[in-house]
């Protein structure tokens, strides 16, 4: 299972892929949800993981117990720190 999260300016969102056995993702759910006022007031990194968590949140009853790996693709650069650490 793979977890790919976008925050923007205004919106966060998710795309949940799933692999499967001819080793293709296919797209399984995906979610965008606006920004409220004052969290589009966040720093970027902090918008960034904001989104990861809320989107772990939103999926948890499909990650939770799988017997699968499950990755999450995020492709911002200011939070290396974070994945180094």
């Amino acid at each position: 299972m793979r977890m790919e999260v976008y925050a923007l300016n205004y919106a966060m969102g998710e795309v949940l892929f799933m692999e499967y056995e001819n080793r293709r993702w296919r797209l399984v759910a995906f979610l965008l949800k606006s920004l409220n006022e004052i969290e589009r007031n966040y720093e970027i990194h902090d918008k960034e993981i904001l989104v990861v968590i809320k989107r772990l949140e939103s999926w948890r009853h499909l990650w939770k117990g799988t017997k699968f790996k499950f990755e999450i693709w995020i492709d911002y650069k200011n939070l290396e720190y974070f994945i180094k650490v």
